[in-house]
């Protein structure tokens, strides 16, 4: 009986491809950083992660050591794109609650006394607002 040659796979035969979940939760998150933009955690935070993680996905992705780089670019811009969204909206109501209109308003109702009374300092602040 003759020997036969057995060769066994060498790293370099067979590529590995491991998988790249940093690149699909870069995407999840930036779906949902997309849905979730009107909430300060959905917007802001699930778009900073997934820009974090659709970077690095995308880096490991280049390197070729991982696959689904462009799901990784993806999430990165729908996370940026919700954190742009909701970091607008965050600075729209702190301006607004910031605002003189907003302390007038505020003062008023501490003093309102009937239901006619905050109506009225409703529709005082609602002017002012579309004065400026």
């Amino acid at each position: 009986m003759a020997q036969q040659d057995i060769r066994y796979p060498q790293q370099n035969d067979m590529p590995m491809r491991r998988s790249n979940g940093l690149a699909i939760a870069a995407l999840v998150l930036g779906i949902l950083a997309c849905v979730l933009f009107w909430t300060v955690a959905g917007g802001i935070v699930l778009g900073l992660l997934a820009l974090v993680f659709g970077v690095i996905g995308a880096r490991r992705a280049r390197g070729g050591t991982a696959p689904h780089r462009g799901k990784a670019i993806a999430g990165a811009i729908l996370g940026v794109l919700g954190l742009i969204v909701s970091s607008v909206i965050l600075a729209a109501g702190i301006s607004i609650f910031n605002s003189d209109e907003f302390h007038d308003y505020n003062d008023c109702m501490k003093h309102a006394n009937s239901q006619s009374d905050k109506d009225h300092c409703a529709k005082e602040f609602k002017n002012d607002l579309n004065d400026k």
